[in-house]
């Protein structure tokens, strides 16, 4: 594959989420309060019944037959009540305790009287026992709640707990390390003088950890020479199971990570896509040195160009490192016209509206620019040969933002 033939973009997606399901780690058990961000490794099933017993919403009376009632006792949330055993009795119940086997309904406090004899009398509402929830109400033992692939999330922590884990299976999180190339780079101060602050270095890592990987390295800029560039991958190789590059992905007189990966013995799984902005990105396999393939992604250095990069590589590399469904993508309306690329698909940043389903091209969005990414909430995707007219749907691929941040 050369640069002469680029990949096809939703290809090129597909082709980079098979490569890393087919790398998927193995199965690790984490405590729950750990586990959140990561992903199930199998199906989350219940241990018991959901509830596990007859449970009380409300704060009353637990009644056998017709009233008034005799009241024998009373159930806490946290105890375990005796039968009732002869019609005509009751005992006071708490909202979440256990109801007694024999109770043939509940009556809430506001719905009874208390007689001078000590008997409660009162009406159950709506049915035998509308105020409380019966064993598997919610699910039943052994009952899938959420398949192997899901993202563990707070609430899938807490369905966790209420089942009676206290740990989950995950797949591992995969590892990233980012090399920046670039002798032009400043990594402090203004830029001036022909050089440029670099600005990937401190946000890749952000999306990585958007994505679901843990960063353990950045480093850079890097020397534009050939050894400098295997050094620094070599070094990278060691302990992550992607390395993202950024610059060099051309054939410039100092672009070295091509002559790189062929020393390395790597094998490219997409080399350039037909994608506007960010053209020249790579995915290539790259020997371990323990024998386990790892990855490498080579963003362009064009900011811009860089995060397209990621979302068209390495964002399906790592839901299908994680063992994750490679998410579709929604359809929103065009909020004003979006230019097509000719053969190239055009990925247009673009802002929704507060309801979420439109989407309109944000300016500032030159390849080397990053002011139009930081006014947006993702992508228009417009296909080869195509174009958009406001009032069209269009496939929209979302950035990784936390809710709240923007616009």
């Amino acid at each position: 594959m050369t640069e002469s033939t680029p990949v096809d973009w939703e290809l090129a997606r597909t082709l980079a989420y098979e490569a890393g399901l087919a790398a998927v780690a193995g199965v690790e058990r984490i405590p729950l309060g750990e586990a959140d961000g990561r992903t199930l490794a199998e199906p989350l099933r219940t241990l018991t019944d959901l509830p596990a017993f007859p449970t009380s919403s409300i704060d009353g009376w637990a009644v056998r037959g017709d009233g008034p009632w005799r009241p024998v006792g009373r159930v806490l949330a946290g105890g375990a009540p005796e039968p009732l055993t002869e019609d005509g009795t009751c005992v006071e119940i708490a909202t979440g305790a256990m109801v007694p086997e024999h109770a043939t309904a509940l009556v809430r406090i506001e719905d009874s009287t208390t007689g001078a004899d000590g008997r409660v009398s009162g009406e159950p509402r709506n049915g035998p026992v509308p105020d409380g929830r019966l064993p598997g109400e919610e699910a039943k033992r052994g009952e899938e709640l959420f398949p192997a692939g899901t993202p563990i999330d707070p609430a899938i922590i807490g369905v966790a707990a209420t089942c009676g884990y206290e740990t989950l299976p995950v797949h591992p999180a995969p590892r990233a390390a980012l090399l920046v190339f670039g002798d032009e780079l400043l990594t402090s101060g203004t830029p001036g003088a022909g050089r440029v602050r670099d600005s990937l270095g401190p946000q890749v890592p952000s999306w990585l950890r958007r994505y679901g990987a843990t960063v353990g390295s950045v480093t850079g800029p890097v020397k534009d020479t050939l050894t400098a560039h295997l050094d620094a991958i070599r070094s990278a190789l060691d302990s992550a199971d992607l390395i993202c590059t950024t610059g060099g992905t051309m054939n410039g007189p100092v672009d070295h990570l091509h002559p790189a990966l062929a020393e390395l013995g790597a094998t490219y799984l997409v080399n350039t896509v037909a994608v506007r902005p960010g053209f020249p990105m790579l995915l290539a396999r790259v020997p371990g040195p323990d024998g386990r393939p790892r990855f490498l992604a080579g963003l362009p250095g064009n900011p811009q160009s860089a995060v397209i990069a990621l979302v068209t590589l390495v964002a399906p590399l790592l839901a299908g490192l994680q063992g994750r469904p490679l998410p579709a993508l929604p359809t929103v309306t065009a909020g004003s016209a979006v230019a097509g690329r000719g053969g190239f698909t055009h990925l247009a940043l673009a802002a929704l509206d507060p309801t979420g389903r439109t989407a309109t091209p944000v300016g500032h969005v030159g390849s080397a620019m990053l002011r139009g990414l930081a006014n947006a909430h993702g992508f228009a995707v417009v296909r080869p040969g195509t174009r958009t007219a406001a009032g069209d749907p269009v496939p929209f691929l979302p950035l990784p933002l936390t809710p709240g941040e923007r616009p």
